[in-house]
This record gives structure tokens, C-alpha cells and sequence, in this order.
């Protein structure tokens, strides 16, 4: 049975313009409907508003103010809006009649997603954002049931805007209601009800999380308590969840999900162009996984019952003939009947036939691949292919060059409408980053140093370094600012500090032979005159550190050098008996040249040096004795 029998707005022509045919949907903010524009004779989806919200003033110019934002976004992977009003109570949008089913749909369908696939579809949803992001409009409500799917593979997004609409409404509505995207909600919508294009990027890479997985980060008892944890909880790593997943796209899922807005990818162009990125680094270019059938809405099926005559529509005949003539004129007609019914039958068949392959085959074509061609080339082969080429913004690649096509969408042998529009996009060349200064960081450092800067480590080489500690960076190569390609290795010249020396034995040696050996073997003498009682002056009486301990390169040694025994003072011993002068100065050092004088009473008249004087500890002091 028809469950739409009993909608009152089925088989009724609203604004005087679009003819409710069927009800495909109903929500629990509004009902969605196929039906014909009449002036245009053009399928189109309305989406009604249910009585409670039309009945709202604040809703109604909100709805309508959001509708006109909408309908200025123009993007292949949008749901166009063509038209909005209000008809007897009916606060109506009317949209793009797009065939096919929900991403819910799909997820249902498949449970969760290959990398490939899963990717694929993002970046029709994050080159959707990009185009509403960068004309201001920011969706509010991204989630798997307002992206459609199409049976030959396109993805679109719906509903930009009426997120804002419903949020401004003053209609009572319970938790569930309002929180009914709850799995989707960014942090800051939570804690201050604040949303700008990073909120839309948090439910993307949420949404990312759901295609790789199967499953959405958090869950709880209720949807206030789910979007709690998206205010208290950071998402998880989806490779913690399912196998199979590259580190490449947690770091993508990590990035756009972070609690901060600050932290994630300032819009959906930053995000898109980062996905793009991984896809590339990992191969990941997969097909986008089609809804089942059972969940798509069957066009060809709708068209050919509207070619079925109308059984209630009244038809003018021509008069009746009299019972005479006209049994005459059927007996004379009737062997020539035949052939006129059979060529219509075969006229009708061929119709029918023609009509059915054109809705189901005829219709659609494949696109032809047109990587690696110039935008030039590549348009020309789409036009030979009854397609056209729209030129998408450009693309970083490491294996397409400069100026030629690295990713078109729909993709390659993909099933399109004849006429439909492949957004190219051509390769910039490699993405380029600047290799960061880490010279004089410890090595876990600069790592962390080159991965923000998305660049990898090549070699470790490690050197002696007299100028740079041990376990810091001493230079990188290339060098620091150099241009080079993004993922990039860059090797590293590390630190292990002075190079080990066996001190040399340089005793006994005069100063400025000592000083060459130890400059020789990379140390740095300084100078040290002590006195000795042993060395000759002028020559090393010993190092510090000692002959044979372990030095470094660039380190100092002290070099002691001798200045000669130590001076003290000459005893004063004039006057004195000889021998008791001679003990005294031989106690205090000295030797002694004794000269005698005979006849005299053997004391000392006069020494040399004098008593008082300074002289060198064992130096001769000579003694005049009468």
C-alpha cells in the first residue's frame, strides 16, 4: 500500500508551480517530496516544514534568510536550491532532485568502509564544504544523513544553512530534538553554541571516523551525554577501532577532530587539501560505494508511469454511425485493421524499448580518464566524450607534473549522465616546505621539529664537535630555509661532543715545544711558571690533566712551567762563629764557600750574598772567616 495516500499535500500543486507528486521522506523537522515544476518541466525534491515550525514567525525569516544564503552556492557536490515560499501555511524549499539514497544508507549497507572508499567520499563532502566555506556559508549539521548518494557514484551535500534556521527556532522542542546530531557536534557548539567553518571540519573528520570504522567515536545513554564527551573526550585514533587503517589518516582524523577549533584545519579547503595529500602519499583512489538498490528511488519507473494514459481523463469521440452501416463499414475494415495495429504495436514496442534503454543504459556514459593531460587536452577529450570540464582548484602531487590534470571527479571509467560537468583539478607540482633551523636541538627535538613541518629523517650521522654538545643537531642537509618538496628526508649531522685525546708526556720539555704537541693533537695549552727545585727553568715540570689521562679535543691543559727553585731569604750570620754560620745556612738551603783568614778569632767577617737578601733555595752563600 501507498503510504502516501493519506498525505494532503500529495497530488496538489503548491505555489501555484510544483506538482506534490509522491512523499519520499519524512523528519522530524519536515517532510521531503518528489515533484514536477510545472513551468519548467523539471523533477525537483520539496521539502515541506511540519505545521509547528511554519507556524513560528522567527523560523519562517530565519528558514527564508538561510534559503536565499543556499541557493547563491553553486558546486557539483551541493544539492541545489532553486526556489523558497510559503503556500498556504507550507513553509517550502525546493531543491535538486537527486536519485539515489542517504550516506546512512551505504553505511547500512557496507558497515564500514575501505580506506579508498571512505576517502573518495570525503573529498566530494570536504570539496562541498570548501565551496560553502570560502562563499561564508557554514552547514552547522554535517552528518551521513544529509550526504546523498547516487546510483553511478556522485556524492552531494544537503541542506546548508537550515541547521542555522532550526537552531534560531522558538519552537519547544525536547533533548532528542535538539540533539539529535549529537554524534556529530563540535566541542565548542556544546559548551557556547558557537559554530564557524572549524565546527563544520570537527563533524567532517567525525564523520570520517564513522566511513572508516563502522562507528561513531563516542556513546552514551542519552544525546546530551554524547555531546558531553565530545566536550571532555578526544577522539580516538580510527586505526584503534578497525585494522587496516594508515597512520596517514589517523593523523588526517586527529587533526580535523581536536577539541581546540584552534588546533584543526581552519576551513574545508585546508582539510580537503590535506586529505588530498594522504590520498596521494597512500595510492587511496577508490570508488565511491554506491547505495543498494532496494534504497534508491527508481526514475525510470517514475517516468514511464507518467506516460501511461490518464484512465479519468475524458476524451471527445466522433459520432456513432447507424447500426447498418456501421456493421458494413466493420466488415469492410476489418482485414485492413491488422496491419495498422500491428505497426503501432511495433511502433509502441520500439518506444517503449528506446525509452526503457534510454532511462536505464542510454542515458549514462563513462567518463574517460584524463590524468596526466593538460586542462586543454583533457577538456577537449571530455568534449569528444559529450561531457564537459570545470577547472577545480589546484592540487599539490608528487608524481603528476606542474600544469597537468592529477585528479578528476567523477573519476576515471566512472557511470556519469551524458552532459554532466568533471571537475579537474591540475597538479601544482610537489608541495614545497622550507626545512626548519633545528641546529643546536637535542635530537627528539628537531624530529618533532621536521614531522610538524611534514618532512621525514633520512641519515644520522654523528661527528665530534668541539663548538655543539653531545646529542644536538650540528647542521641538517639540505640546509636550514632550502626549499624542498613536502615528505622530504632530511639528514641529520649529530653531536657526540670533543673527540677523546691521550695526553701527551711534554715534562722536562721547554714551553714552546710543549705547547706544539699539545696544539697538535687539537688541545688548547695555557701557560703555568711555578717553581722547582728539580726542573730547569724555562722547561715543563708537569700538565694538568697528567701524561696519559684522557683529554678532549678543544680542551685547555694547564703546563706548568719552572721559574727555578724558590728564592728565600739569606740568613744574616756576620759576627757568628764559622760553624755555627755554616749550619745555619745549610739548614735554611744553601751551600757554603767558607775563606779563612789565619790568626783571627774564626768568626765571619762578611758573607755574599748579604744576610737579608733573597736567593735561590741551594744556591752558595760564600763566608769571609779571620
Amino acid at each position: 500500500m501507498d503510504t502516501t495516500l493519506s498525505d494532503p499535500l500529495v497530488d496538489k500543486l503548491l505555489d501555484g508551480r510544483y506538482a506534490i507528486e509522491s512523499r519520499l521522506a519524512r523528519g522530524g523537522m519536515a517532510s521531503v517530496y518528489l515533484a514536477t515544476d510545472i513551468r519548467l518541466e523539471r523533477k525537483v525534491a520539496v521539502k515541506v516544514m511540519h505545521s509547528a515550525m511554519a507556524e513560528d514567525p522567527e523560523f519562517v525569516a530565519r528558514f527564508n534568510r538561510e534559503a536565499r544564503a543556499a541557493a547563491r552556492l553553486s558546486h557539483p557536490a551541493v544539492v541545489s536550491v532553486y526556489d523558497q515560499g510559503t503556500d498556504d501555511g507550507h513553509v517550502f524549499l525546493v531543491m535538486e532532485y537527486v536519485a539515489g539514497g542517504t550516506l546512512r544508507q551505504v553505511l547500512r549497507e557496507y558497515g564500514r568502509l575501505t580506506p579508498a572508499e571512505a576517502a573518495a567520499v570525503m573529498d566530494h563532502v570536504l570539496a562541498a564544504l570548501e565551496a560553502a566555506h570560502t562563499a561564508g556559508l557554514i552547514h552547522r549539521d554535517v552528518k551521513p544523513e544529509n550526504v546523498l548518494v547516487t546510483p553511478d557514484g556522485r556524492v552531494k551535500v544537503a541542506d546548508f544553512g537550515l541547521a542555522r534556521a532550526v537552531a534560531g527556532s522558538t519552537v519547544t522542542r525536547d533533548d532528542t530534538t535538539l540533539l539529535g546530531t549529537a554524534s556529530y557536534i563540535s566541542p565548542e557548539q556544546v559548551q557556547d553554541g558557537l559554530a564557524d567553518a572549524r565546527s563544520d571540519v570537527y563533524a567532517a573528520g567525525v564523520m570520517f571516523f564513522e566511513l572508516l570504522t563502522g562507528t561513531t567515536p563516542f556513546t552514551a545513554d542519552t544525546p546530551l551525554a554524547v555531546a558531553y564527551r565530545h566536550l571532555n573526550d578526544d577522539v580516538p585514533a580510527p586505526s584503534t577501532r578497525a585494522s587496516g587503517i594508515p597512520r596517514e589518516l589517523d593523523e588526517v582524523v586527529g587533526r580535523a577532530t581536536r577539541r581546540d577549533p584552534q588546533g584543526r584545519y581552519a576551513d574545508g579547503g585546508e582539510f580537503h587539501a590535506a586529505l588530498g595529500q594522504a590520498r596521494d602519499q597512500l595510492g587511496l583512489h577508490g570508488a565511491v560505494p554506491v547505495p543498494p538498490v532496494d534504497n534508491t528511488v527508481n526514475l525510470a519507473r517514475t517516468t514511464a508511469v507518467s506516460l501511461v494514459p490518464d484512465g479519468n481523463r475524458t476524451v471527445a469521440l466522433p459520432p456513432e454511425p447507424p447500426a447498418k452501416a456501421k456493421a458494413k463499414k466493420d466488415r469492410r475494415d476489418q482485414p485492413r485493421r491488422w496491419p495498422f495495429i500491428l505497426v503501432a504495436l511495433l511502433v509502441l514496442s520500439a518506444v517503449a524499448g528506446v525509452g526503457g534503454w534510454w532511462l536505464a543504459v542510454g542515458r549514462y556514459t563513462h567518463a574517460p580518464s584524463v590524468l596526466g593531460l593538460s586542462y586543454d587536452k583533457a577538456a577537449a577529450k571530455l568534449d569528444d566524450s559529450g561531457l564537459h570540464a570545470r577547472r577545480g582548484t589546484p592540487i599539490f602531487s608528487d608524481t603528476i607534473n606542474r600544469g597537468l590534470v592529477a585528479t578528476q571527479d567523477p573519476g576515471a571509467d566512472a557511470r556519469v549522465h551524458r552532459g554532466a560537468t568533471i571537475t579537474l583539478r591540475v597538479s601544482a607540482g610537489p608541495a614545497h616546505v622550507d626545512v626548519p633551523n633545528i641546529g643546536g636541538d637535542k635530537v627528539k627535538v628537531a624530529i618533532a621539529a621536521l614531522s610538524k613541518a611534514n618532512l621525514g629523517v633520512g641519515d644520522r650521522r654523528q661527528v665530534y664537535s668541539t663548538s655543539v654538545a653531545a646529542g644536538r643537531i650540528i647542521s641538517t642537509d639540505p640546509a636550514a630555509g632550502t626549499s624542498v618538496p613536502a615528505g622530504s628526508n632530511v639528514n641529520l649531522v649529530i653531536s657526540q661532543g670533543p673527540r677523546p685525546v691521550q695526553m701527551p708526556d711534554v715534562t722536562n720539555k721547554p714551553y714552546d715545544e710543549a705547547a706544539s704537541i699539545l696544539t697538535g693533537v687539537g688541545l688548547e695549552p695555557s701557560r703555568s711558571d711555578v717553581y722547582s727545585d728539580t726542573v730547569e727553568p724555562g722547561k715543563v715540570v708537569t700538565t694538568q690533566p697528567a701524561p696519559g689521562a684522557t683529554a678532549h679535543e678543544g680542551q685547555t691543559v694547564i703546563v706548568q712551567v719552572s721559574k727555578g727553585p724558590q728564592p728565600v731569604r739569606v740568613p744574616d750570620v756576620v759576627g757568628d762563629k764559622s760553624d755555627d754560620a755554616r749550619k745555619l745556612l745549610e739548614a735554611a738551603g744553601f751551600h757554603v764557600d767558607e775563606r779563612k783568614f789565619p790568626g783571627g778569632p774564626d768568626q765571619v767577617l762578611r758573607q755574599s750574598p748579604p744576610g737579608g737578601t733573597l736567593a735561590p733555595r741551594g744556591s752558595t752563600v760564600v763566608l769571609y772567616v779571620f
